[in-house]
């Protein structure tokens, strides 16, 4: 059922993006399709675990959520750069992090990483590794709104 959700998911979201059906670029998705779940396939077979974030209301408001972030991330970022005195001050540091999944700390490290000026370099069990070129980006990930919109996910 896992594979054929995934199947079905994958395939709807190549029609939407694509918008056309002409039988190359329907047989393209079909085969890209076929090689992301063959993928998920061996990934769930190796490691006996399969993780699933099956689409919900909850996951798209998330995501809106994370897009909104990247663009304000993208303007400091670009204010920063045109700044005269280019006002960066890149910092790493250690990020408690308090989700217990192993899919949850994966979303988290890679939404930081997604959003421009934050970078996860090493994950841990307890924690990441953040570097920033802002002491401010590091502060607003220690306010924890990025964690918790992750733990309404349920992860």
């Amino acid at each position: 059922m896992h594979y054929l959700s995934a199947t079905l998911s994958l395939s709807l979201f190549w029609i939407v993006l694509s918008g056309h059906f002409s039988p190359l670029l329907l047989s393209v998705g079909a085969v890209s399709v076929a090689l992301v779940v063959w993928l998920l396939w061996r990934m769930d077979s190796t490691d006996r675990q399969p993780n699933t974030l099956h689409p919900s209301l909850g996951l798209f408001a998330y995501l809106g959520w994370l897009l909104w972030e990247v663009v304000k991330a993208n303007i400091d970022l670009a204010k920063r750069i045109l700044h005269p005195s280019l006002p960066i001050e890149p910092t790493w540091t250690r990020l408690d992090v308090g989700l217990s999944t192993k899919l949850g700390k994966t979303l988290y490290a890679n939404s930081i990483t997604l959003t421009p000026g934050t970078l996860t370099t090493d994950v841990d069990e307890g924690h990441f590794m953040i570097h920033a070129l802002s002491r401010e980006g590091i502060e607003s990930l220690r306010a924890g709104e990025m964690e918790e919109q992750i733990r309404k996910l349920g992860l």
